[in-house]
């Protein structure tokens, strides 16, 4: 099985290098977390992953969202998972949700991965495992439990 991961954005993915504002540090959407998620858990699936965008969720647009579906859309591939920020989730989810033939999971953290206290593994493992195991759908992997998208309740 092969599961393609894309980076869409948010907190899961930042980073906080040193820069001339906010007291030193400044604050960017880095490399995605599934590449150091990935690389400790050694999982037994290939996969592949791309950087569709690199946005803080509360910065997308209908327009942002528009080229998520259509990148989703045209891919040739049946299981995805997607790094998204928890603020805007659903709005993208609800987009994703006129694809068919897929099974597609967004999930992020509140925290970024690179964050002792981040749940970003546990959020990635959980959406892994929904993207191999469930019907073909949108689905949305946060706080412990994994939710259709019109079935999810943001905290």
């Amino acid at each position: 099985m092969n599961i393609l991961f894309l980076q869409f954005g948010g907190t899961i993915d930042k980073d906080y290098p040193m820069g001339a504002t906010h007291h030193g540090y400044e604050f960017k959407i880095g490399e995605p977390a599934f590449h150091s998620i990935l690389a400790r858990a050694k999982p037994a699936f290939s996969w592949d992953g791309i950087v569709v965008m690199r946005k803080d969720s509360l910065d997308m647009t209908d327009a942002d969202r528009s080229v998520a579906c259509d990148y989703v859309e045209k891919s040739g591939v049946e299981r995805i998972v997607g790094t998204h920020g928890t603020d805007t989730i659903l709005e993208t989810a609800t987009v994703l949700s006129g694809i068919a033939g897929k099974t597609i999971v967004l999930t992020g953290a509140m925290l970024p991965e690179k964050f002792r206290d981040s749940k970003a593994d546990c959020n990635l493992g959980m959406a892994v495992a929904a993207a191999q195991t469930l019907p073909h759908g949108v689905y949305i992997a946060l706080y412990g439990q994994v939710k259709r998208w019109d079935e999810f309740k943001p905290r």
